[in-house]
């Protein structure tokens, strides 16, 4: 059975971090996204705890920190935000989706020719 969650805009920096580099603690999560993103750590951490209760984010404890990695591969992730993106504002035709993005793209003709393939 497959797991379905949502990662919003926000989870989806701190899940960026982790799939980069993990495991991580607390305070090297808090301290990155301080300098990229100018959060502060308490923001951070209730993104961490959303993490966690949906189960994208595993946390063990390591002595007196706790350390956290990505339960959920970025692939899956992509696919299924890509699946509902699909669905939700496209009524879940890829072809009507991809109209849609040709329309509105300036393409070479190296593109519309892989297009056609």
């Amino acid at each position: 059975m497959k797991r379905h969650w949502r990662i919003s805009v926000a989870e989806r920096e701190v899940m960026a971090l982790l799939w980069e580099r993990s495991p991580l603690g607390s305070a090297e999560i808090v301290d990155s996204l301080e300098t990229r993103k100018g959060w502060k750590p308490r923001t951070t951490r209730t993104l961490l705890d959303r993490l966690v209760a949906k189960k994208v984010v595993g946390v063990k404890a390591d002595g007196r920190r706790n350390l956290y990695r990505p339960l959920v591969r970025r692939e899956a992730s992509i696919e299924q935000e890509s699946r509902s993106f699909l669905r939700r504002i496209f009524g879940g035709e890829p072809a009507a989706m991809l109209i849609s993005l040709v329309e509105q793209t300036d393409l070479s003709p190296e593109e519309i020719r892989q297009l056609k393939e």
